[in-house]
């Protein structure tokens, strides 16, 4: 497992892992699964970089852009916060939002949020200005989402809270059981129509209602199972992703499944365990797997469509649409370009060698990929 797990033995794990290094001499091991070597091949499809700047590092937390009508809105852990012209890639502005940040982007274009340390929310308008801030129960992993006039976000302890865009003012709380453990990681919130589609961990996926928070449905994603606490480990990761009548999500050590947006029924599920989110378009659902293998679904039916393991153990992000490709980011910092029909490779490049942590559709033949080394980068494709 490549994320950080919660433990209550962290600290005996600590003392443990110190030993090791008494000795400074003492050889590494070698990794039990070895990245897969990258092949070489005839690149087919010209990607080229539109622009690239840099925000700043992620530290141990992960940041995912916000694209909303021409701009990029961009986070790092130390505060940076900026809005980027997605086309040109110029800076708007660039400002320091006052406190170490540990989440975001979340954005509708008029109102900016992110995560602060110990639980505080941050909005500021367009314009880069403080608008408001309020406090959560605990700490923020999680994008918030914003829309309908809403900030959502959910904290560590499994409370959706939601937030008026404008005053700050909270206007409604959820909260849901949480797991004796859970994933250290990020699963997102959804906003479409009068419905948020919250990732939650356990393995359930919430459609709550935006006017005061009453759940629509509830749906089971992955179903914990297994002797240890370890094993029954089942979080949602990544965001839900809506599409028409469907909304798909997918598991750690659970299934990637797809349901209707409306009622919570099910459509399709198979089995797969992801510690990143999903990548969709008209025809198929495109998941990435914990062990690096790449696979295309059929939106209808869950059918698999192709499935590559050229990219195994590279710690692969999650699939996004460009052009006619769906790409991955990988650990090293490399951004591969699959066939949308066959999952062959199409094209590759590099950005700043460390993990290719986001990626965010700008256009049908255009992204905006963020690394936790804090490069942000927007590409193009045929």
């Amino acid at each position: 497992m490549r994320i950080a797990v919660k433990l209550t033995s962290v600290g005996m794990l600590a003392v443990l892992a110190g030993c090791s290094s008494l000795n400074p001499f003492a050889s590494k091991p070698a990794p039990r699964n070895p990245p897969a070597a990258l092949e070489q091949f005839q690149q087919t499809m010209a990607v080229q970089t539109a622009w690239s700047t840099s925000v700043g590092s992620a530290a141990n937390f992960v940041f995912t852009p916000a694209v909303v009508s021409g701009s990029a809105f961009v986070a790092a852990a130390d505060g940076t916060l900026a809005r980027i012209d997605a086309a040109s890639g110029r800076t708007d502005w660039r400002i320091n939002a006052g406190a170490p940040l540990t989440a975001g982007v979340g954005s509708d274009g008029t109102t900016i949020a992110v995560g602060a340390e110990k639980g505080v929310l941050l909005a500021f308008n367009a314009d880069g200005k403080l608008r408001w801030k309020a406090q959560v129960s605990s700490e923020i992993l999680s994008a918030p989402a914003v829309g309908q006039n809403l900030v959502i976000v959910r904290s560590v302890d499994n409370r959706i809270a939601a937030f008026d865009a404008e005053s700050g003012s909270r206007r409604w709380i959820a909260q849901r059981p949480t797991p004796p453990l859970t994933l250290r990681t990020a699963p997102g919130i959804t906003i479409d129509g009068s419905n948020a589609y919250v990732a939650m961990p356990g393995g359930r996926l919430l459609a709550l209602a935006l006017t005061n928070g009453g759940p629509r449905w509830e749906a089971a994603v992955g179903d914990p199972r297994g002797t240890t606490e370890l094993e029954r480990i089942a979080d949602l990761s990544g965001s839900p992703v809506v599409a028409g009548q469907d909304v798909c999500a997918v598991a750690y050590q659970g299934r990637v499944a797809c349901f209707n947006a409306v009622t919570g029924a099910p459509r399709w599920g198979k089995e797969l365990s992801s510690d990143v989110g999903l990548g969709l378009d008209e025809r198929y659902v495109f998941a990435a797997d914990e062990r690096g293998t790449v696979t295309a679904f059929s939106r209808d039916s869950g059918s698999g469509a192709w499935r590559t393991a050229k990219l195994a153990n590279r710690g692969l992000s999650a699939p996004v649409v460009l052009g006619r490709a769906v790409a991955v980011g990988d650990n090293q910092g490399y951004i591969h370009f699959l066939s949308r029909e066959d999952g062959a490779m199409l094209a590759r490049i590099s950005t700043d060698g460390s993990q290719v942590t986001a990626a965010v559709p700008v256009t049908s033949t255009r992204a905006i990929f963020q690394t936790k080394a804090g490069t942000v980068v927007a590409l193009a494709a045929e």
